[in-house]
């Protein structure tokens, strides 16, 4: 089992798809990582020899911003707006989508679940 980036990678995946198990590559960038190290896309993980595994591993620790580091930015930045007080931080704040979707009818997976309203009668058919 190969370890990158403190994540255990999958031995018997193709290594552009086993990189993408990395928090923070994603298709593109598990290309782009496999063309820096000199990989084939075709090979599976467990025909990578220890050589070519510290390749990847380096170009990953020297090129990107990954894992612990890359969940630290986004929610330093999240933190930032909310204490900037602008709208983005608001939503934020308030558990709200943030990017402009309409709230009357969906947004479930931001407001969770759906709480009754005392008093409201329910429709009879």
């Amino acid at each position: 089992m190969a370890r990158i980036a403190g994540v255990n990678i999958p031995t018997q995946k193709r290594v552009v798809i086993a990189l993408q198990y990395i928090h923070g590559i994603g298709p593109r960038l598990a290309k782009e990582v496999c063309e820096k190290a000199g990989i084939p896309e075709q090979r599976r993980v467990n025909q990578l020899t220890d050589a070519e595994v510290l390749q990847i591993r380096e170009t990953i620790d020297r090129d990107y911003v990954v894992e612990g580091d890359l969940r630290r930015d986004v929610a330093m930045n999240i933190k930032r707006l909310m204490d900037l007080g602008c709208y983005r931080g608001l939503r934020h704040r308030r558990g709200l989508p943030v990017r402009g979707q309409r709230t009357h009818t969906n947004a479930r997976t931001r407001k969770g679940k759906a709480r009754p309203i005392a008093g409201k009668k329910k429709a009879t058919a």
